[in-house]
């Protein structure tokens, strides 16, 4: 079986859950985890009939400490602080559910965020007992899976994150002679994930009747809103501690395990494949070798209830450019990626924040200062400094200065415009705001990622 293994660096352990930590991490639970992936990697053919029995009180524990604790609740209203009261008492009874078979999976409540062309996506809320489950679910499957994905796989991965896979991306496009890339995209993935399909895929290398009836119960518990429950035949919530796991999984049979296997031996120039949860680029040498995929990416989507979007999806030419080409950009992960002349006059792939996404942003902070304009002005500041400093965190890689410069002066005259809207007497001068923005400054654009 073909197989590329993780090679995490070190420093990099990010989109992990749990960063509250309230007691100390298991070196039992670490071990037994190091043990399952040892097999798992040793075996690559072999079938895991018997996890779920290690799913004890101390393993709940372990898992309970890895899970977020400042995460909205619920349907039963039961924060991260009300369980810890009772923390031991309520781990036995867990356990004690979860042995017999009595454990039962409440509806995932549903809320709505609004994305950057209007529409709006749903995002699931489960309860924080049940977040301790699936995490725990997780934490089993994800030591025997990680041995088997694939590295051009980056998305909710331990020791992976997005600047991994937007460096590789950059690389490959640069020095693998790339000239035409595939920028795709999924038609509402998370929620048209066939449950069949996914059941069989895991059962392939792990059957065990407990861990697939628990997934069974999280993929049929129902959708809580306006206190209505609906049942779905398709999909697994997004925000389920499980559902990034299981959405690779699906993911990594659909679309990597295929094109490492059967595309990219079949292909006469070089090509790439990067992968961040459902958003994936293909990279090839030649244009013949490009079309053909782009004309087999639809058909292996549909055979497992997936569309690919054929609006969104596009085939362009991204070779390095000559003197009369036309440069094409394409999106990825939240910037436009395009070719620019370097300092010393080479040709070089340069990365800006889209479009879409700064102007999503924008209207994010634009709505914040009107509906925070009455707080008091240093808490303000300090929530401002706090999501200006998140957001260099992210975008703030070479070549992107300008564009946080940008987000940097809209922030600002957002906040003082409406310091300025306050009524009666806590409306803001002009005078008074300059004055207060000497003692209080909004933290200035940084690069982080220097790479």
């Amino acid at each position: 079986m073909l197989r590329r293994r993780r090679e995490g660096e070190a420093g990099h352990n990010v989109l992990l859950e749990g960063k509250m930590r309230d007691t100390p991490r298991s070196p039992t639970i670490s071990t037994q985890l190091q043990q399952i992936a040892q097999q798992a990697s040793d075996h690559p053919a072999m079938v895991f009939t018997t996890l779920a029995h290690r799913i004890d009180v101390d393993f709940l524990r372990e898992a309970y400490r890895r899970v977020r604790k400042d995460a909205a609740a619920g349907v039963d209203a039961v924060t991260a602080k009300d369980y810890a009261d009772e923390l031991d008492a309520n781990l036995h009874r867990l356990h004690e559910r979860l042995r017999s078979g009595r454990y039962q999976a409440p509806p995932v409540k549903r809320v709505w965020l609004e994305k950057a062309d209007g529409s709006r996506r749903p995002i699931g809320i489960p309860v924080f007992e049940d977040k301790i489950v699936q995490r725990a679910v997780v934490m089993l499957m994800g030591a025997v899976y990680e041995e088997d994905f694939y590295e051009c796989s980056y998305g909710f991965r331990p020791g992976r994150s997005s600047h991994e896979a937007l460096k590789t991306l950059r690389a490959q496009c640069m020095s693998g002679r790339i000239g035409w890339i595939i920028d795709a995209d999924i038609s509402s993935y998370f929620d048209t994930i066939e449950h069949g399909a996914l059941r069989a895929m895991i059962q392939k290398r792990i059957n065990d009747g407990g861990l697939l009836r628990l997934i069974g119960k999280w993929l049929n518990a129902g959708i809580s809103e306006a206190g209505e429950i609906t049942h779905t035949h398709a999909g697994t919530p997004q925000g389920g501690v499980a559902s990034p796991l299981l959405a690779n999984i699906y993911l990594h049979h659909v679309l990597d395990t295929w094109y490492e296997q059967e595309i990219k031996p079949r292909l006469r120039g070089r090509s790439f494949l990067i992968r961040f949860a459902d958003d994936f680029i293909i990279g090839c040498e030649l244009e013949e070798d490009a079309r053909r995929v782009m004309a087999v990416l639809p058909k292996r989507f549909a055979r497992f209830g997936l569309r690919i979007h054929t609006a969104k999806t596009q085939l362009l030419q991204f070779g390095k450019p000559g003197r009369a080409e036309r440069r094409a950009t394409f999106d990825f992960l939240g910037f436009t990626h395009y070719w620019g002349r370097s300092r010393g006059g080479h040709w070089i792939v340069k990365r800006k924040t889209s479009r879409k996404r700064l102007r999503r942003t924008l209207k994010q902070y634009w709505q914040w200062c009107r509906e925070h304009r009455h707080l008091r002005f240093k808490e303000q500041h300090r929530k401002l400094s706090m999501k200006l400093r998140g957001y260099y965190q992210y975008y703030g890689i070479r070549g992107n200065y300008k564009m946080l410069e940008v987000l940097y002066e809209e922030v600002e005259r957002a906040w003082r415009y409406w310091l300025s809207r306050r009524g009666g007497k806590h409306g803001m001068s002009w005078e008074r705001y300059e004055q207060l923005r000497r003692l209080f400054p909004l933290p200035r654009p940084r690069i982080v990622h220097r790479v």
